[in-house]
């Protein structure tokens, strides 16, 4: 009777497991105009190996570079846009893809690229929704090589209290989000430098801080997609620019 048990259950297991990986093997995106800003041009170069790296060719020797982990569930082509045009202001930039597209399952991800380029004396990480959650966990624990950590509707667990660091913070999320809005960043500022800068993007829900379509449980947006992510990168390259180098 007790194998039987034991063997009911490892069943169990088994199937949750293989649902799991299932779940996590099909993530969000990438739309079109993603996958449509991974080709390289004369602005920038655009390499793939373990992670994606979008080269600026107009600046020959960068000492500093952004890290950016994808949100749960979303695949990491999906934020290439994005990526694209902070590496066109002038800033090499690292698209980490993550084990069946979740941030938690690798967190140190970021360590391979800071590995891989001595060359650069600061690094800039952060990451949307679930990505920024494993962005910040990273940073806190790498404060030495991290000067700068953004927030795309996205806070820090309690366990990373960034509150007395130094470290440059920004967090910019919308009004409609339906995923992590305003309310997760009253429960969450006080983990924050009380210099983090707050960009509040009106209209702006979740799922456009990237390019992979609708998200359930999401708001919906009252601006375009374009608008949203002309908002997220102006405040990144106003962001970017107080960073110490």
């Amino acid at each position: 009777m007790i194998k039987k048990i034991l063997f009911g259950l490892l069943g169990i297991l088994v199937i949750f497991i293989l649902g799991f990986v299932v779940w996590g093997s099909i993530p969000l995106g990438p739309m079109p105009e993603a996958v449509s800003a991974l080709n390289s041009d004369s602005k920038v170069q655009i390499t793939r190996s373990d992670w994606y790296e979008f080269l600026p060719t107009n600046i020959k020797t960068p000492t500093m570079g952004v890290i950016v982990y994808p949100g749960g569930r979303v695949d990491v082509r999906s934020y290439a846009p994005l990526a694209r045009r902070i590496a066109e202001l002038g800033y090499p930039v690292y698209l980490v893809p993550m084990p069946l597209s979740l941030a938690v399952l690798d967190v140190n991800a970021a360590q391979k690229v800071i590995a891989a380029h001595p060359e650069f004396s600061t690094w800039v990480i952060g990451g949307h929704s679930l990505g920024g959650v494993m962005a910040a966990s990273f940073a806190k624990k790498h404060l030495d090589v991290v000067k700068g950590l953004f927030f795309l509707a996205s806070y820090p667990v309690e366990s990373d209290d960034f509150s007395q660091a130094t470290i440059k913070v920004t967090s910019i999320y919308g009004t409609e989000d339906g995923q992590a809005g305003q309310m997760q960043n009253d429960l969450h500022s006080s983990l924050l430098p009380k210099d983090t800068i707050w960009v509040k993007i009106e209209g702006g829900n979740h799922a456009q801080m990237g390019w992979y379509g609708l998200q359930p449980g999401d708001g919906i947006a009252a601006i375009s997609r374009d608008d949203q992510q002309r908002i997220v990168l102006e405040s990144l390259d106003t962001f970017l620019k107080i960073i110490p180098k």
